[in-house]
């Protein structure tokens, strides 16, 4: 396996291959935003950049949360059908149209793959899938259906493409002895706003009645039961053993869960809690720019999406450990990472950081410049584009 540190910087570019792209869990164009379509289409971002043709291959949702077998089974049938109206039309189409590999995006127990494998095989063609995840504690429980549909899917991959370490040796086991794989750190298109817009800050206290003389927190998480809610709960915990310092804390993200959420930080003196709603990709990152410190437990959380965009914007990060979020933040150079769900660690973090801004400056130095170099989309598009030559080549 080749990892983003033994990558080649810059490998040739290959013929354009048209790519059959689908994501499972939730398609490019849905209209809820979340990390997981945010990264789809960094994907497709990714892959057109280097001049390869997407077709979105289908929209069908394979997401069962709930873990109801009829409903499963009901997902797999369907899956079945799209597949087969997909190998029909592709048939009947010119052969210059015809998807060259199939590139499936995140499969995993609840929303597995049940189309592209059946297609790729019936068209003779490579099937790829990146940020796949297998979970063996699920076979034989309420997702056995779909954990077992990810071991066949996996077992036919050509290649798998991850983003967090700890996916890398779960997958092996099911990947055929001819599969390669690559693992690349999370990455983001450049930034579309001036970090340095002059008067932001300024501007932006007034907007979101901030007070611009004391430090900004500021943390961003869809507002949904599960482990985001758990966030959020240490989050509040963390900020109650910080009254003795001066900040505020911008809170970005709704969901069905925020009454819950607002529930948790009622204890919180109203003029340090700003909730600022579901933002624009641009309105976020101007206060990512604004504020001086980004704040999140990560309960769970597989790299953090949000965490690679503060970085981006130059803010030191404040989180709990994983080492999906290792990838992201170095601890100690880019911020500072504690035990996932100790508040007490994550709060001592906090106040370091709160009380040294010299520190927060030179880490967020540090924290700009580990996005630019590591966690590029062009970065990342380059070492796409080879490994697909690879994976092509190996297939002929």
């Amino acid at each position: 396996m080749r990892s983003f540190v033994d990558a080649p910087a810059f490998p040739e570019l290959i013929t354009a291959v048209r790519i059959a792209f689908y994501a499972p869990m939730k398609p490019v164009d849905h209209p809820v935003p979340s990390g997981d379509r945010r990264m789809a289409r960094l994907f497709v971002q990714a892959l057109t950049t280097t001049g390869h043709q997407i077709q979105v291959a289908s929209r069908f949702r394979s997401l069962d949360i709930s873990g109801d077998i009829t409903r499963q089974e009901r997902i797999r049938q369907t899956g079945k059908r799209v597949a087969e109206r997909l190998v029909r039309r592709y048939e009947k189409q010119p052969a210059t149209t015809v998807p060259q590999v199939w590139f499936t995006y995140h499969l995993y127990h609840k929303a597995p793959d049940w189309i592209g494998p059946r297609v790729s095989r019936l068209l003779g063609i490579p099937y790829l899938v990146a940020e796949a995840s297998f979970a063996p504690s699920k076979v034989g429980g309420p997702w056995h259906m779909g954990a077992t549909q990810s071991a066949c899917a996996l077992s036919q991959a050509n290649g798998i493409v991850s983003l967090n370490p700890r996916d890398v040796e779960c997958l092996q086991p099911h990947l055929s002895t001819a599969a390669q794989q690559l693992l690349i750190p999370p990455f983001l298109e450049p930034l579309a706003v001036d970090p340095g817009e002059p008067n932001c800050r300024d501007t932006l206290a007034a907007e979101q009645s901030l007070d611009p003389a004391v430090p900004w927190m500021i943390c961003v998480g869809m507002m949904r039961p599960g482990d985001k809610l758990t966030s959020y709960r240490v989050l509040a915990d963390v900020l109650a053993v910080l009254g003795d310092l001066p900040w505020q804390l911008l809170v970005v993200g709704d969901g069905e869960a925020s009454g819950t959420v607002r529930d948790f930080f009622r204890s919180i003196e109203p003029n340090r809690i700003c909730f600022a709603g579901r933002l624009s990709a641009e309105s976020l990152r101007r206060l990512l720019a604004a504020s001086d410190l980004f704040i999140w437990p990560a309960v769970k959380e597989a790299f953090g999406m949000a965490m690679l965009e503060a970085q981006q914007s130059g803010l030191p990060v404040v989180a709990g450990y994983s080492e999906g979020v290792a990838t992201i933040v170095d601890d100690g150079v880019t911020g500072l990472l504690s035990r996932a769900g100790d508040a007490d660690a994550l709060a001592r973090a906090a106040r370091h950081l709160l009380k040294d801004s010299a520190q927060r400056k030179r880490m967020g130095r540090n924290a700009s410049d580990k996005a630019f170099r590591i966690h590029s989309l062009a970065g990342a598009a380059q070492q796409l584009n080879q490994f697909i030559t690879e994976v092509t080549n190996a297939c002929r």
